[in-house]
């Protein structure tokens, strides 16, 4: 029997009550302010988003990671949480989209509330109360009595017209829903965070982001209560922990190595999903296609994350050197993983929403458009078609998809689909699955089924087998 312990582990929810209420801003200019005081600060996201997690770990000099309850278990999620907060002083964990916002309308499942209720975490509400004053209240009363087991631990306002304002809704809030009001933010434009597309334009693209990032903590340094803040953290309950919680997640023992692409192109992965390849066996080493780099020489497999090729469409298509890496190695039957960015890359060209073909690797035919509409948004569970080196026939994965482009096949009847992908909008064929090379517009988070990298590892293995004639 398993004897288990309790740890402390300081934590807050910074959750909204939408998208767009600033939660993003606000939970950055916290890990920032505590940052700055000298306390060592995990940062964590709720859902699939992978934008965000790049500007906490730019801020607090620690990998951020995702907690998301739909493409983990809940066991999982939790040892993800304690495993990377173990070393903090304060984990901060920012929520997705609205409080309850998640899979569905009718339940709390894949919501930032689930997470919280889980991790048995005090929640900061962040809400936008431009043009209301007593209104405020309500919105805040109705988010604390919509789950009883959800501890709603304080407010932040955002967009306040001014500090008047601010103590208007403050007493309102604090009256009517007897819960802490802990500082404002005013209506200020320099703070707005520059986005595109997909969201927010990834902190790796802004080397000047730190100076926007000071602005904002001068700003809630004169508005943020944070001695409150971290006295909510530090009285979260503690955590029951057992040694079997934790997986190991390093291996001296390399049995094959995996070349990552990652730049400011390619950058979209699951810390997790890294973890998990190192976990059985596999030495990560990383290349970068805009730099031009070819495919490292070692590599006995590749992953080709997602991000934005198409941004970067001109130069990746000028880079004929690592293109050429690319095909010569897949062609050599190197086991090949591909997602979204990746996969799009892999194609004969990227057109853009110019209507400019930029010619890509070329091992896929067909080309992918680039739109204006985004053409896909959601969690999905796939199953796969036929085995490959990744899934047997009929074993079921979980991801999710986020793009604005759309793929034109040149021949769409003998496409080798990869997937029968399953969404809010129904179900529907998606990628390609052929010998070595899986790729697809999902994103599986290999927790959902840990086998996808047992096996991946395993492929590589006896290609490297192969390639030395063992």
């Amino acid at each position: 029997m398993t004897t288990k312990n309790f740890v402390h582990r300081p934590r807050l929810v910074i959750a909204g009550t939408a998208s767009d209420v600033g939660k993003t801003t606000v939970t950055l200019g916290i890990m920032a302010a505590f940052t700055q005081m000298g306390l060592s600060v995990q940062g964590f996201k709720v859902g699939p988003d992978y934008i965000d997690p790049g500007y906490h770990t730019v801020v607090t000099g620690r990998t951020s990671r995702n907690l998301d309850t739909w493409m983990m278990t809940a066991s999982q999620m939790r040892e993800v949480f304690l495993r990377n907060s173990e070393s903090a002083d304060l984990s901060i964990i920012e929520g997705v989209m609205g409080l309850y916002d998640g899979k569905e309308p009718t339940s709390n499942e894949g919501t930032t509330a689930e997470i919280a209720i889980v991790l048995d975490a005090p929640v900061v509400l962040v809400l936008d109360v431009s043009s209301m004053a007593r209104s405020a209240a309500a919105i805040v009363l109705g988010f604390m009595h919509m789950e009883p087991k959800l501890r709603l631990a304080g407010v932040i306002v955002n967009k306040v017209g001014s500090v008047g304002h601010y103590h208007l809704v403050k007493a309102a809030i604090e009256q009517v829903c007897a819960i802490p009001v802990l500082g404002y933010l005013l209506r200020d434009d320099a703070l707005h965070l520059e986005d595109r597309h997909l969201g927010l334009i990834p902190a790796f693209e802004r080397p000047s982001m730190m100076a926007q990032i000071d602005t904002l903590v001068h700003r809630m340094n004169e508005s943020v209560t944070y001695d409150a803040l971290l006295t909510l953290a530090k009285q979260a309950p503690a955590m029951a922990i057992s040694p079997d919680n934790y997986r190991k997640v390093e291996t001296k023992d390399w049995i094959c190595t995996i070349a990552v692409a990652k730049d400011v192109a390619f950058h979209f992965y699951y810390e997790e999903n890294l973890e998990w390849l190192t976990h059985f066996g596999a030495k990560l080493v990383f290349f970068s296609p805009l730099a031009n780099e070819p495919v490292p020489k070692e590599a006995d497999g590749i992953y080709l994350g997602g991000g934005f090729p198409e941004v970067f469409a001109s130069k990746l298509s000028a880079n004929e050197r690592t293109k050429q890496s690319l095909r010569e190695t897949i062609e050599n039957k190197i086991p090949t993983y591909a997602e979204c960015g990746g996969y799009m890359y892999l194609f004969d060209a990227i057109v853009d929403q110019e209507g400019q073909a930029h010619p890509m690797v070329g091992v896929l035919h067909g080309k992918v458009t680039m739109q204006k509409q985004l053409a896909a948004l959601g969690y999905r569970e796939v199953m796969a078609r036929e085995d490959s080196m990744l899934m047997n026939k009929g074993e079921i994965a979980r991801g999710h998809e986020f793009h604005y482009s759309r793929v034109t096949l040149d021949n769409v009847i003998a496409w080798p689909f990869a997937y029968e992908a399953k969404g809010w909008r129904g179900e529907q064929q998606e990628g390609y699955a052929k010998d070595h090379l899986i790729a697809s517009y999902i994103h599986l988070h290999f927790s959902s089924n840990p086998t996808i990298a047992a096996r991946f590892v395993a492929s590589c293995v006896h290609a490297k087998r192969t390639r030395m004639g063992i």
